[in-house]
Parts: structure tokens; sequence; C-alpha cells
């Protein structure tokens, strides 16, 4: 069935095609450049420029969403029972402790107090101050930066709205 001859033709065309594919890319880059490596090394000039309003190198302040009691005042509560869904690997809200403190009545709850519970020392040092809806915004942010030392290793809430209506959520369970 197959012969020298037929094993010949075969191999004679996959070179061939291969031979066809190598300079039709060769023919393509040369007539198709991207880049200017084939430029002499030069800069390129942009050909060019739209005006967006701003001065090049000119640093403007990102403005800042509505603060934190406006966003809490109109905050739902049932879209921060699905934020809560986060914290509840490690806390709990039937009045028990998990990995974390249970967090019933927490807002405007002092810091630290849940008993039988080790907190870590920073929030055991913060004993006299109350987690206010403020304090719970600011803490679930980024924990780390706001009690660095803490033993809480979530990462945090970087939306503004998640956390108003994570505060919500909790301040409706008692």
């Amino acid at each position: 069935m197959f012969d020298t001859m037929t094993m010949t033709k075969a191999v004679g065309a996959v070179c061939g095609s291969l031979l066809v594919f190598l300079l039709a890319g060769w023919a393509a880059s040369s007539l198709y450049t991207v880049g200017h490596g084939g430029h002499g090394g030069e800069e390129l000039a942009q050909a060019y420029t739209i005006d967006t309003g701003e001065a090049e190198g000119a640093t403007e302040v990102a403005e800042e969403g509505p603060d934190f009691a406006t966003l809490l005042a109109s905050a739902d509560a049932s879209a921060g029972e699905g934020v809560f869904r986060k914290c509840s690997a490690c806390h709990k809200m039937d009045g028990t402790d998990g990995v974390g403190p249970h967090l019933n009545g927490i807002v405007d709850r002092a810091k630290a107090s849940v008993a039988g519970y080790s907190y870590s020392e920073v929030l055991a040092g913060m004993a006299s101050d109350a987690w206010t809806a403020e304090n719970i915004a600011a803490f679930v942010e980024n924990p780390k930066k706001y009690a660095p030392g803490t033993k809480m290793a979530f990462a945090g809430l970087p939306k503004a709205e998640d956390r108003a209506n994570l505060v919500a959520y909790l301040a409706s369970v008692p």
C-alpha cells in the first residue's frame, strides 16, 4: 500500500507546505511591520493628539462619592445580608461565637465586649470605644489598616455601598 515513492511524495508535500508557509510569513512581515524596529531605532512622533482637557502631568484628585452617613441612610439591609455571606465563614448571627465573635447587636456595642472570646491585643485595647456604624465601616474596609495586628484575616470590602448595606443589615439584627 505504502511504497517508497508514496512516502517520498507525502514527505515532499509536507516540506513544500512548510516552505510556502515560511515564505508567506516572511513576505507578510516585510510588507506589514508592527512597531518601529525597522525605522533605524529612532523615536516615532505621534501623528495626532486628542485633547482631553487635562494638562500633561497634572494629577487631579478623584472625586469622592457621598459621605458614609448619606450612604447609610439609603442602604438596603437585604443587600447587606448578601454581603454578610462573606463574613459568615467566621462570624455567626445566632449568639454563638465561631472563628470570630458573634455579631448580634454589634452596632453601638462596646468593642471587644463578647464574653469568652479571645480578642487580639489591638482590639482589646479599644474596649473603651464603641462599634459605631462609621467604625464598623472603617474596620471592614481594611481590617489590617484599622487595627494593625488584628487576628481578622479578611482583606476588606472596597465598595462603600457594600459597607453601608452590611452595616444596615447588622443594625437590623438584634
